[in-house]
């Protein structure tokens, strides 16, 4: 047996051709085959979008610079390199397509990075009662490297989180 290799799996893909006949097949119906790991993958992808858009929401305070009026409070819906989007309630209005928008993305109440934004595309979800509004972040804008590496952190930290299901507080160590 020279020049033969040896193997232990049996290969069954001719014995599952020679069954599956043209009338097995009818009587199978259209059954749909899922990937479990597909659908496993859309879960926790899923999951992590509605935890960083819950960072988002209660972490960072982000408000629009209305000229010659001051500032007022939007929504962050999402953030990634190219842009951002957020919410603004209706009865506020909407900003419009192609108009520039300063923002300011607060840290804390005092502390705030300028965000230089293009609104690309504006949608009306009546049924929130808010305008979404796509911004793509403007090229020339000086805080833009530190904008790149505070998404960079996001996205690092967002990988990781998890959500508290309210965990029991103590008060003390030693009882």
């Amino acid at each position: 047996m020279t020049g033969v290799k040896m193997s232990n799996v049996i290969d069954m893909t001719g014995r599952l051709k020679a069954q599956a006949t043209s009338e097995a097949l009818a009587n199978m119906g259209s059954a749909e085959i899922l990937n479990i790991s597909e659908i496993r993958k859309r879960v926790i992808t899923e999951d992590r979008r509605q935890v960083k858009r819950t960072i988002l929401t209660e972490f960072i305070a982000l408000h629009a610079v209305v000229p010659n009026k001051g500032i007022m409070k939007v929504t962050l819906y999402d953030i990634n390199e190219s842009g951002l989007s957020f919410d603004l309630e209706s009865q506020r209005g909407h900003y419009n397509v192609g108009e520039l928008v300063e923002l300011r993305l607060y840290l804390n109440q005092s502390t705030y990075l300028t965000i230089n934004t293009k609104v690309a595309h504006v949608t009306d979800i009546a049924d929130e009662g808010i305008h979404r509004h796509g911004c793509g972040f403007e090229v020339e804008s000086r805080n833009r490297e530190a904008l790149s590496h505070f998404v960079k952190f996001l996205e690092s930290v967002t990988a990781n989180l998890k959500r508290d299901g309210g965990d029991l507080l103590v008060s003390k160590i030693n009882s």
